[in-house]
């Protein structure tokens, strides 16, 4: 029941940024564009590597013995993608960081909400980055949770930046 509700709630989500990225908030400048769709390609590979945290959490949950099964497979495949997933989608952040910086910074100013959240959420993905590093490196069940929760915020960071209006 989780999962469908859990699976919904994604699609909604990947719904709604595409048509806020590409329908509410369109530009003339190719760079904005290129901009945009890094958005959207970072948008895609975050939410792949936040539901490793669901799809762990149903395999401890459900009692049906053939979702855990699938679940089980499907993720040792996912973990092997995870690493290369979040450095790709950083660098894809990064650059619309950048692009943002350089032609929307200088139009809103650099003290405006959407950049200020778009701040903070660069400040949490790199403490998720290195939270995941460190459990990479030598995991314990202190790092599992840290990592796990700074991806949360990260999340909810990324989605206030997401949503807030320019």
């Amino acid at each position: 029941m989780y999962h469908r509700i859990w699976t919904a709630g994604n699609i909604v989500l990947i719904v709604v940024s595409i048509v806020y990225i590409w329908f509410l908030r369109p530009h003339d400048s190719s760079l904005v564009i290129t901009s945009q769709l890094f958005a959207q390609l970072g948008v895609l590979l975050f939410f792949i590597n936040i539901n490793m945290y669901f799809i762990f959490l149903v395999i401890r949950k459900t009692s049906i013995r053939k979702i855990k099964i699938r679940l089980a497979k499907f993720s040792r495949v996912l973990m092997k993608w995870h690493i290369k997933i979040a450095v790709l989608g950083t660098t894809v952040m990064i650059g619309h960081a950048a692009i943002n910086l350089y032609e929307i910074g200088p139009l809103i100013g650099y003290s405006h909400l959407k950049l200020l959240s778009g701040y903070l959420s660069i400040i949490l993905l790199a403490v998720t980055l290195g939270a995941g590093y460190r459990r990479h490196k030598k995991a314990s069940g202190f790092r599992k949770k840290f990592h796990r929760y700074t991806a949360l915020t990260f999340l909810i960071s990324f989605l206030i930046h997401m949503f807030t209006p320019i």
